[in-house]
């Protein structure tokens, strides 16, 4: 089977949706932005063995590679509305392909997105999405808007995936709360319509793709302020307590990537109604710079957060 053969059996039908008028399998996509909005886009690229485990089911591959690249739009508070998937394979596997591509539709059915073009290559297993959409400027959210005196609210628990992660690094997925754990690695949670609702109301906004402590310090570092977390705020999920007990739940929580939550900053006159949106406040943000944590053990957290290259030499 060649590369276009592929295209057609396995990624052609997640490629309709409004506001395209020309889309896969053509040389380019042609797409239709509403008068006055301005174009947003995002590329996330997956690597097989770094971001997710070399024997990882090939949906939830798929259905991942989807949902964290969306993230990046909740961030924005803007919709998604198109993809381009470029797909780098050792061979064209098509148990794998079937998998992936409904793992692919799954995801794209839940955030109403397209699928409009992209590249499929021979080599090491890589998935790159780049995702498009649009909104007016005003709809628009930054990292670099937070005020001292805001208040830091984060939309849902924190360390579920770190956690669902360890456990199929070491192969143990036997309990509801295990299995929990790594259904909220494997399927990243979709938070763009919540951010739209909220946008309103926001200052700045940030996912945490990296860690709770490195996501945070980007926007604070952006926005020219401190931040301020109280650890004993931390949503935890039962499930991260019962499996792991607390010490590691709260390391999780601050260290861990991949939650895809996302952290906001918003005034004080804000807090009520984000909370009843689902926020959770955990801190605030104030004069100075660095992210400090209270109210919680001495974890050693100097140096955390996930980063490519980081043992490289410069």
């Amino acid at each position: 089977m060649d590369e276009f053969a592929l295209i057609r059996r396995y990624f052609s039908a997640i490629g309709s949706g409004d506001g395209v008028h020309l889309g896969v399998g053509d040389d380019a996509a042609v797409l239709e932005v509403p008068s006055g909005d301005l174009l947003v886009t995002a590329t996330d690229t997956l690597v097989a063995g770094a971001h997710f485990p070399l024997d990882e089911p090939a949906a939830a591959v798929g259905y991942r590679a989807v949902a964290v690249n969306v993230s990046d739009f909740a961030a924005m508070a803007t919709r998604p509305r198109w993809f381009t998937l470029a797909l780098t394979l050792p061979n064209a596997d098509s148990e794998w392909l079937q998998s992936f591509s409904a793992g692919l539709r799954d995801a794209a059915l839940v955030n109403d997105i397209t699928l409009v073009g992209g590249d499929t290559t021979r080599g090491p297993l890589t998935i790159s999405l780049t995702v498009l959409g649009c909104a007016p400027t005003e709809s628009i959210r930054r990292r670099d808007g937070a005020k001292a005196g805001d208040t830091l609210l984060v939309s849902g628990p924190l360390g579920d995936a770190a956690g669902g992660l360890r456990l199929l690094e070491t192969g143990t997925v036997d309990t509801g709360a295990e299995r929990h754990l790594v259904e909220r690695f494997r399927r990243p949670p979709s938070r763009w319509r919540l951010a739209i609702r909220a946008a309103p109301q926001l200052h700045a906004a940030i996912d945490v793709s990296d860690g709770l402590l490195a996501d945070l310090a980007h926007l604070a570092t952006a926005s020219g302020v401190a931040a301020e977390v109280d650890a004993g705020r931390l949503p935890c999920s039962d499930e991260l307590l019962e499996r792991f007990g607390e010490g590691d739940a709260l390391r999780f929580a601050l260290t861990g990537g991949d939650d895809y939550e996302l952290l906001v900053a918003a005034p004080a006159s804000a807090v009520a109604e984000l909370e009843t949106l689902g926020f959770i406040a955990i801190g605030r943000f104030a004069l100075g710079e660095g992210v400090h944590v209270s109210g919680g053990p001495d974890l050693g957290l100097a140096d955390s957060g996930y980063r490519h290259f980081r043992d490289a030499a410069s």
